[in-house]
């Protein structure tokens, strides 16, 4: 998985990663806290890093130590 949304957005779930994915990998639900993103469709272009407003967003390989459970998270989004 290339990249792999994060705490930071738990509860502000804005929408700027969707609007720049090119492959349309990053879902979410109404009842779900955050964005998520496929895995197997992530094609690892780092657009959704940038677009983010809140640093939620991290290469599987950068994520922060405490937030290495959303790697999991991510994932079994689409499980």
């Amino acid at each position: 998985m290339p990249y792999v949304i994060t705490e930071p957005c738990i509860g502000v779930k804005d929408a700027s990663c969707v609007d720049v994915c090119p492959v349309d990998c990053i879902h979410t639900t109404d009842d779900s806290p955050q964005y998520y993103i496929n895995p197997d469709q992530c094609i690892d272009c780092a657009a959704c890093e940038i677009a983010c407003p809140v640093q939620a967003i991290a290469h599987e390989n950068d994520v922060k130590p405490e937030w290495t459970k959303y790697i999991a998270i991510n994932a079994d989004f689409f499980s």
